[in-house]
């Protein structure tokens, strides 16, 4: 299988679906927001079951990450944040507390229905299996 065909990523820019409102109000509530989207930078690994996806998203906790599958794309989004306490008022900020996002269109070849994701470290691992029909498979061959 050809990776190119497989998995692409969408390029930067390209509208794929509308801010999640709670994830862009989430941001601006942290402290200081950028106005565009930060790209995380991601690591992909192929097998034959599937693939592997990291992501660095650091600052962003589960309560403020969203992955989904739209249509055919794959939509990760996750607003950082500092941890500061509730009664405390930022009055410098140099730290800045990004809104991440980043999409990839999927194959017909992956299984969306069976992503697996899972955030620990403030890294992101989503497995996406391959749709059976796309998984290599040994065809026995009979004598005649």
């Amino acid at each position: 299988m050809n990776q190119s065909t497989a998995w692409n990523q969408n390029k930067p820019g390209q509208e794929v679906a509308k801010t999640d409102q709670a994830l862009a109000d989430a941001a601006q509530a942290g402290g200081p927001a950028r106005s565009t989207p930060v790209l995380p930078p991601v690591d992909i690994f192929e097998d034959d079951a599937g693939f592997t996806v990291l992501a660095d998203l650091p600052g962003v906790s589960k309560d403020r990450l969203v992955v989904r599958v739209d249509g055919d794309n794959l939509v990760i989004e996750g607003a950082a944040s500092a941890p500061v306490d509730d009664d405390m008022t930022l009055i410098y900020g140099e730290i800045l507390n990004p809104f991440y996002r980043r999409t990839f269109t999927l194959s017909r070849e992956l299984d969306p229905t069976h992503i697996e994701a899972r955030l620990e470290g403030g890294v992101l691992r989503l497995n996406i299996p391959k749709a059976e029909e796309a998984k290599p498979r040994r065809i026995a061959v009979s004598v005649a």
